[in-house]
Formats: structure tokens, sequence, C-alpha cells
């Protein structure tokens, strides 16, 4: 099958290269980022070097399938006449994941520029919405800190554990903000320093409390979501709290053992989430697909505590899109996306 990525010089373009490089079923054909347009993609980013091809301003070559990591508003803009052409597409941008055009004007400052095509959109949290995306032709990729809290909160909320105040505290790497230049991520102020951001209403806050509402209808959450910047690369780790309601789960350890074994069931037929027994680290999942999720029961509280952690460049963007892409062309689920974590 032959793949095209929209701006290639960007964190997720380029990891999405790095990807389908060893994809077993995909011939990269096209990139484009304007930045770059003219060069060698080797010469532009030399850790692609093996990938024979040069970067262009628009896609010059005919493909079966796009990829587009541009900015909102941006990736609309380019992707709205490759789905009417025919083509499938699975945008990273955040444009098609907001079903309703006034709330993502609101969050996102601009009008959509392509509203006809917002109800068509799949939302890609693969795991959720795996026959849907299956058979559509533009799928939405979730955001990283949302794939993170939706992961780790879904079981929960599916089985009616929780009440709908919930806090979603959220560590991110670098890497999160994208290649542009912003003082926050210069070396001298981002190193040996923790950040948090956002608490006037993060873009990611309405993606979460959209698609909870949706995984369980009678569900109506209020969310308070913080992320923080750390000093390092990649990943994310997500706290996520919420109130136990009461006699949903045996008290003590029973209780433990029954939430253990209901997020085991829930996601014992999944081949990049994982259920894990210890607090999971964000190098556990360092350059892979694999989320790793930790519920617990606070005793004191009442409250249900669930750590989850990702590759915030892989699961958190391009590994959830390439897993769609395998869905969208009727591929194994995990083909070229199956590595365990670089780790230490």
């Amino acid at each position: 099958m032959k793949v095209g990525i929209v701006n290639v010089t960007g964190y997720s373009g380029m990891e999405l290269a790095r990807l389908l490089y060893r994809h077993p079923e995909v011939e990269l054909t096209s990139v484009t980022g304007r930045s770059a347009a003219g060069q060698k993609l080797g010469d532009s980013l030399p850790h692609l070097d093996d990938i024979d091809l040069t970067i262009t301003e628009e896609l010059t070559e005919a493909v079966d399938f796009v990829f587009s990591a541009l900015p909102q508003v941006a990736s609309a803009q380019a992707v709205a006449p490759l789905v009417r052409q025919g083509l499938k597409v699975v945008d990273i941008s955040a444009d098609f994941r907001l079903k309703d055009p006034e709330n993502y004007k609101a969050w996102y400052k601009a009008d959509h520029p392509a509203p006809e095509l917002l109800a068509e959109a799949v939302y890609g949290l693969t795991e959720w919405y795996r026959e849907a995306i299956a058979c559509c032709r533009l799928v939405a990729n979730p955001g990283c800190f949302p794939t993170s809290a939706l992961l780790a909160l879904g079981p929960a909320v599916r089985a009616g554990l929780i009440t709908e105040d919930i806090i979603i505290d959220s560590k991110s790497g670098v890497s999160g903000a994208g290649r542009g230049l912003g003082l926050m991520y210069h070396y001298a102020e981002a190193n040996e320093n923790l950040a948090a951001y956002g608490l006037e209403g993060h873009r990611h806050l309405p993606e979460m409390t959209q698609e909870f509402a949706a995984y369980h209808p009678p569900f109506k959450p209020r969310i308070t979501f913080v992320p923080h910047l750390v000093p390092m690369t990649r990943g994310i780790l997500s706290t996520c709290y919420a109130n136990l309601i009461d006699g949903k789960l045996a008290p003590g350890k029973a209780g433990e053992a029954q939430l253990m074994e209901l997020y085991q069931e829930h996601y014992r037929n999944e081949p990049f989430v994982r259920v894990v027994s210890k607090p999971p680290q964000t190098k556990h999942t360092l350059s892979n697909n694999y989320c790793l999720v930790h519920p617990v029961v606070d005793q004191r509280t009442n409250r249900l505590v669930v750590v989850s952690v990702l590759d915030n460049l892989v699961k958190g963007a391009a590994g959830q899109a390439i897993q769609n892409m395998n869905l969208m062309a009727g591929f194994p689920e995990t083909l070229g996306i199956d590595a365990l974590a670089a780790y230490p």
C-alpha cells in the first residue's frame, strides 16, 4: 500500500516515517514539509537517511493512504480535499476530534475548515472504536493526554464504579509540545524544572469530556485536568483520581482484587494495553505502542487511583495512527508496531 505523510518534519511525522519504514505492507512514497521542501529526507532528518525520498511542499505521488501531522486548522484544510477524493486519512491533529463545531471554535479560536466531515470522522481510540475505524475513511487520532486518561479510567466508567468528579494529573515530556519554539521549552528553562500549565483549561479537556460521556452515556463527567511539563524528551504519566460509589466494590483487599480482575478482564484481548501489578514508569513504554495501566483503591478515602503511562509520540500519536491504519486497510492490527520498549 502506498502511503504519504503530510508534514514529515514534525515530531509525529518523523515518528510515522520511522515506524512505517519497517511496516511490511507499506511503501512510503511521498512526504511533505514546507520549511524543508526540496531537501532529501535524510539531509533534513539524518536518522531517516535510509528512506530515499525528497521532501516536497505537496504530495507528489499517487497514494492509497495519507497521514496528516499538520497543526490544527491547517490539517483540516489539507485533509478535507483528500477525503473528498476518496482517500483514507488518519489526522493526527485535533481538527476532527470534537464533534461540535462551536465547541471546536471555543477551544481552538477558529472556525472549523470542514465542519461537514465532523460527523463522519471516527475518534481513533482503537480500543473503544475498533469496528467503526475498520470501515471508515477518516480517523481523528486522539490526543496524547486523552489516550492516557481514557484508557486509565474507561473500565471504571463503563462498569459504573465511580462518580462523575474526576481529577487527571498528567506529566509529559517536552516533545509533546512539538518542534515549535517557546520559552518554557528552552533547555535552561525546562531542565531541572517541573511546571504546571493549562490551568485555565487545556485543549484536551473537552476531548476527554466528550469521549467519557460517549463511552457510557449516563455518565456526565466533571473533569479537572492539569498537565505538567517535565524535563524529559518522551513519555506521559497520568495519575487519575475518582471517588468510588459505595457498595460497588467489596471492602478491603477483596475489593482491590475485584478491581484488578475487572481491569484485566476489560483489557484481556487488547494487544497494546497492559494491566500491571506495580506502578509503571514512562521508560516502560519508551518508543513502543503500549499503554500500561495500574489501578488501585485508596482505602482511607474510598477513592480509585489509576496510573497510566505511554510514549506520547507512539501510542499518543504515530503508533496509534498506524494501529488505526492497519484496521482501515484490513491488516493485522499489530503489524509493524509490536516492538517492546527500549529500556532503560
